[in-house]
């Protein structure tokens, strides 16, 4: 999926501006401070990445599960779809677009009840309450709030051909690759274009290898105010993570998340 960027559903629909992001989260914002969504956002791209991980999922379309999820919420408030039902709904829609395959029903199934059991049991003390019909009809809903725009450019292929550039170094790729999956449980994937976030999270981990490559980024012919503002959105992650115990808090922050009403019983 080559493609043209810039020519894309991506850069022309989906490059949100910062203020209609806070304008779309008021409903959400009222209840929640804005740290608070932000923790509840950081555990369901967890959530994302270790259901993609179980079912033996490429990192890209992971990322674009990931994205879609972000997107849906960037338009709607948290209480129109329980994340819990999207994150795997957004990964079963992924998989197609990604031309991974199709992840059988009763699979993804499976592995969300294993996952939220094992692995997430100080979120949620009941059993993954989902079964297949609830994820094919959010399926339809998601589409639709994604505007069928389902091609999404991940910062991977242009990471791949900067550090080509800088000169192949394994462990700067490695780092700065890892930076880029920390990212996406920031806002910078709806902001930016993908080659500007894989400049940013390069610039990361050249600071964090001590590797000067100051010359080389001054080359580059970018707007470097908004590498600066990709840099801080991922430090500022980082801040954050330092102080956040997700085991003791989660808990209490989905008690405090506005919650969809519940599906009437067939």
């Amino acid at each position: 999926m080559a493609g043209n960027f810039w020519q894309s559903s991506h850069h022309q629909q989906w490059l949100l501006d910062k203020q209609d992001l806070i304008r779309e989260r008021r409903h959400d914002l009222s209840l929640l401070s804005e740290e608070e969504y932000q923790k509840i956002f950081i555990f369901f791209a967890s959530v994302i990445q270790t259901l993609g991980e179980q079912l033996k999922l490429r990192q890209q379309v992971i990322a674009t599960a990931t994205v879609y999820f972000k997107r849906f919420y960037a338009r709607n408030s948290l209480k129109c779809i329980d994340p819990l039902l999207l994150a795997p709904t957004c990964i079963f829609l992924a998989s197609k677009v990604e031309e991974f395959g199709v992840i059988s029903n009763s699979r993804l199934i499976t592995t969300c009840q294993t996952v939220i059991k094992n692995k997430f049991n100080y979120a949620y003390l009941q059993e993954f309450p989902y079964r297949t019909n609830h994820i094919l009809e959010c399926e339809f809903y998601l589409l639709e709030n994604l505007d069928c725009c389902l091609i999404v450019y991940q910062p991977y292929r242009p990471l791949l051909q900067l550090v080509q550039d800088i000169g192949h170094e394994e462990q700067l790729l490695t780092l700065a690759w890892r930076v880029v999956n920390d990212s996406l449980r920031t806002d910078v994937s709806l902001l930016y274009p993908p080659y500007q976030i894989a400049i940013g999270c390069l610039q990361i981990a050249c600071v964090i290898l001590q590797k000067d490559h100051k010359a080389w980024f001054a080359e580059l012919n970018v707007d470097i105010e908004k590498i600066q503002e990709i840099a801080r959105y991922i430090i500022n992650l980082f801040e954050l993570w330092k102080t956040y115990d997700e085991k003791k808090e989660i808990q209490s922050l989905l008690g405090k998340m506005p919650k969809p009403k519940p599906a009437p019983q067939r």
